[in-house]
């Protein structure tokens, strides 16, 4: 019964490795909180899967000249975001009009 036990451990111990092993792999680290299109940095942009600091640079470029994001699909109007690589973050992301509405209705 001992070894059941310890089989069923070192399942467990790899089990959740490899869970945590993922996001080390993709050499980022598991997102947590969303991130706002319109306030984040290039270093927080750089950390969404498949956007590095270029990709990053020109999501803030877009930002500038645009007066902001709206919706997060306007992220597809950068270069270098299609539709797939939206598909891949779009969950990760938000433009804050959550906080925006609930201000103005203060």
């Amino acid at each position: 019964m001992s070894i059941r036990r310890v089989a069923m451990g070192l399942a467990l111990v790899l089990a959740l490795g490899a869970g945590s092993g993922l996001a080390l792999a993709a050499g980022k680290p598991a997102q947590t909180d969303k991130v706002n299109l319109n306030t984040a940095s290039v270093q927080q942009l750089s950390e969404l899967p498949g956007v590095g600091e270029a990709l990053a640079a020109r999501i803030i470029e877009y930002r500038q000249k645009s007066g902001g994001f709206k919706s997060t699909q306007e992220l597809m109007n950068v270069q270098g975001i299609g539709e797939r690589s939206f598909q891949k973050i779009e969950s990760l992301l938000t433009t804050g009009e959550a906080s925006q509405k609930a201000s103005a209705t203060k």
